[in-house]
């Protein structure tokens, strides 16, 4: 392979990630809302401080995994995943929670419509820690 088609390579999956990103900002938080109502509200509030089975997400988007939920007893594998909750993380783990993150309490099995994912996600982002 030489240097040029290397570099077009390169270039290319680098177009293809960032095209990647922009769909996942596309979502919809409108949308996203009642997805989370269906499929995440059982578990997870977005009151701050109001923990369930599961921890508030109010003001995860862009934190640090297992850092927001005072009060709420993460999981030792959340805890060391090292991960900040964006677009990519955050579309990871919806998919497939006990795949991204093994040894995570979330009992959920995923969302496996990426559309529903980037729309949740979308709401994600809008709720505040405040």
């Amino acid at each position: 392979m030489t240097s040029m088609s290397k570099l077009f390579g390169l270039a290319t999956a680098m177009l293809m990630l960032a095209g990647a990103s922009s769909a996942l900002a596309a979502g919809d938080a409108t949308k996203g809302a009642g997805v989370f109502q269906s499929q995440c509200a059982m578990c997870h509030g977005v009151t701050p401080g109001a923990n369930g089975i599961g921890p508030s997400l109010a003001g995860i988007y862009g934190k640090p995994a297992a850092s927001m939920a005072a009060g709420y007893e993460y999981s030792a594998a959340l805890k060391g995943a090292k991960l900040v909750w964006d677009d990519a993380s955050l579309d990871k783990f919806l998919a497939a929670p006990q795949s991204y993150v093994p040894g995570t309490k979330m009992p959920y099995a995923g969302l496996p419509d990426a559309g529903d994912r980037a729309d949740v996600i979308a709401y994600l982002a809008t709720l505040t820690g405040k």
